[in-house]
């Protein structure tokens, strides 16, 4: 018997909960994994909600561990029982003591690696991948904004900006995540609790705004975000902290410089076996030789049981770096 979260409609954290399961063989191209850390991730709080509706309810939740593979599909030649592995893009419900997964979408978790540190970044680190090197490529020493600066997905972005030689400018709440971002990597921070985003902007670049901006608060930034970019720049959503944007009125691309708008997600950018190893190759070997290092706070690390209290605290904007459900 193994243990799971799951709701059976969508609402606030309070709809999770554990159940016990007999966990089933794995098909034959899956691997069957048992999970050592479990990711937390903004969009698990969209799926539970109902922002993203799942397949069908009940369902599980979750798409990111890390683990030891403990039983492997007929079909599978790649990997093998015992292998560390990690993965990001399984079906709902790693949320879960045990999981079967596409093995496709596993990889081999390098041994420098821990599974805490794999499952707090292969999520976070293949959205920053295709951020900055497939949707728009970030150059050596350009300046571009990326909001939320002092989340799980911007401090890995900060560090990775870094490496590349580029000035991220980060927004972030507070003086303290101001802090977190520039030790990160940021070049500068705007805090938006008390200053101008699109003012800041402009004074940071001498006028000139900037090519790119990513966005994951969606509707509460929307507009300042436009306003932040140069002509024919290029608007990245990636996200909906703040609630979806809705309603968009496609005149005013033209009118703030005829900008380009994209709503990019993880799938459709890593969604071969040879893109996957392509990014998790670059994005390991950073963690590896300590370029990108994962933040897990010990008070952002919970029991499988405990996800409704995980949730609570992800949704609050009080996490920093990443946060794990421990089986």
């Amino acid at each position: 018997m193994a243990t799971r979260i799951v709701f059976s409609q969508p609402g606030g954290p309070d709809v999770l909960h554990a159940v016990t399961f007999t966990p089933a063989d794995p098909q034959a191209h899956e691997v069957q994994v048992a999970n050592k850390a479990i990711g937390i991730n903004y969009i698990d709080t969209y799926v539970r909600s109902g922002l993203y509706p799942p397949p069908s309810l009940p369902s599980g939740l979750g798409s990111e561990a890390a683990g030891v593979v403990i039983k492997v599909g007929s079909a599978v030649s790649h990997i093998k029982e015992g292998d560390r592995v990690v993965y990001a893009q399984a079906p709902l419900g790693a949320y879960s003591d045990v999981h079967n997964v596409a093995a496709d979408k596993v990889v081999i978790l390098p041994n420098a690696i821990s599974f805490e540190q794999g499952a707090a970044t292969f999520l976070k680190g293949l959205t920053v991948f295709y951020l900055l090197r497939k949707t728009y490529e970030i150059k050596p020493n350009e300046q571009f904004l990326f909001h939320a600066a002092a989340g799980g997905v911007g401090l890995i972005a900060c560090q990775w900006a870094k490496a590349l030689g580029a000035k991220l400018i980060g927004t972030v709440g507070s003086a303290a995540k101001a802090e977190k971002a520039l030790a990160a990597g940021a070049w500068r921070t705007i805090n938006y609790q008390e200053e101008n985003i699109v003012e800041r902007v402009l004074a940071l670049t001498n006028g000139a705004k900037v090519p790119v901006v990513y966005d994951s608060v969606g509707k509460d930034t929307w507009e300042a975000s436009l306003s932040c970019l140069q002509r024919r720049g290029l608007m990245v959503s990636f996200g909906n902290a703040s609630g979806p944007v809705t309603g968009v009125n496609l005149g005013i691309l033209n009118q703030k410089g005829s900008l380009y708008v994209t709503r990019p997600s993880l799938s459709g950018y890593i969604t071969t076996r040879a893109e996957l190893e392509e990014a998790s190759c670059e994005l390991f070997s950073l963690i590896a030789s300590g370029v990108i290092k994962p933040e897990i706070p010990e008070n952002q690390k919970f029991a499988l049981a405990d996800a409704a209290n995980a949730h609570r605290l992800l949704e609050s904007r009080a996490t920093r770096g990443s946060s794990l459900l421990l089986p």
